[in-house]
């Protein structure tokens, strides 16, 4: 068994990669009504847009040249990292600098850029809109689904991993056989670190009888320029969509595929569970709330084991 990739794993940052890019155009069908008029990468986690963290996560590790993959209806997600004159001279007349700070913050995270996408064809066709802008440079994608706790150094991990091994660098989590048939699936074999395994195949969404490892893909790839070729050529797959784990089969095979094996903090936020917890674990993490909160928590959760907490009764307090 592979020893996974944990925050106390010693990591540097490889500056030879600067460009991210974040595919941010679903849908969000399954936060409906919610995400009628709202981006569901605006919604808030306790009290950042889920996408920010993303971009945070991007910054932290270096990468300052930031390109969202966006569509029709996310005009929200440009408007957040830009600048906001009125708000932050409201701000500013009051003496509210702590507020003003949180407003000028994502303006300055990295260089931002914005692209649609034009059709839902799936992540392979968000990733090849991006080829003009990436040029021949190694770039990171980072899906906005998946947020790893800013605690985490997975992504650092990752760049380093490619900086030494060059190609392209997945991110694996091993999961219970009945959630592999949610992920796209890796085949490995050891490559002599004891987190990082070498990608021989690749398997989307397959059912457990047919997974080649308990490991899946989850939302953190840093990727070789080439991926860009292989992606014109890769015709639609699982779900009529161009899949970027069918483009990377192809590199897989010849050994230019590696993965670096995760077991830390990640929350699944395009599930509305999974949204549910990250707002919780985060909340909990925080100075100024997780007291408070975490105090709140335990004595809910004791309610529901007896059965006084009013779970039916409308809103507490």
């Amino acid at each position: 068994m592979i020893a996974p990739h944990s925050s106390s794993t010693p990591a540097r940052t490889v500056r030879s990669v600067r460009k991210a890019v974040v595919p941010a155009a679903g849908l969000g069908t399954r936060f409906l009504p919610a995400t009628k008029a709202t981006p569901k990468e605006m919604l808030p986690v306790v009290d950042k847009p889920a996408i920010q963290y993303v971009v945070e996560e991007a910054a932290a590790a270096g990468l300052d040249d930031v390109l969202m993959v966006t569509g029709r209806h996310k005009r929200a997600i440009e408007d957040h990292f830009d600048s906001a004159f009125e708000l932050e001279q409201a701000l500013a007349a009051k003496g509210d600098a702590v507020r003003l700070d949180a407003v000028r913050g994502p303006a300055r995270l990295a260089d931002i850029h914005h692209i649609r996408q034009g059709e839902p064809l799936g992540l392979g066709h968000a990733v090849l809109c991006a080829r003009r802008h990436v040029g021949d440079q190694p770039f990171a994608v980072l899906l906005g689904d998946d947020l790893i706790d800013p605690r985490e150094t997975l992504l650092s991990r990752m760049l380093d991993v490619h900086g030494r091994h060059g190609g392209s660098v997945v991110a694996l989590m091993a999961v219970p056989p009945e959630q592999i048939r949610h992920y796209g699936c890796a085949a490995v074999e050891p490559a002599g670190e004891e987190d990082v395994v070498r990608v021989t195949g690749l398997v989307e969404k397959p059912s457990p009888r047919d997974a080649p490892s308990g490991y899946a893909v989850i939302g953190r790839y840093v990727l070789d320029p080439g991926v860009f070729d292989v992606l014109e050529h890769t015709p639609p797959g699982r779900g009529g969509e161009i899949q970027l784990t069918d483009a990377l089969r192809e590199p897989a095979a010849g050994g230019t595929v590696h993965g670096v094996v995760f077991d830390g903090l990640r929350y699944d936020t395009g599930d509305r569970a999974g949204y549910l917890r990250a707002v919780v674990r985060l909340a909990c993490a925080r100075d100024d709330l997780g007291p408070e909160f975490a105090a709140w928590l335990k004595e809910f959760a004791a309610g529901l084991e007896d059965g006084t907490a009013p779970v039916s009764r409308g809103l507490a307090a």
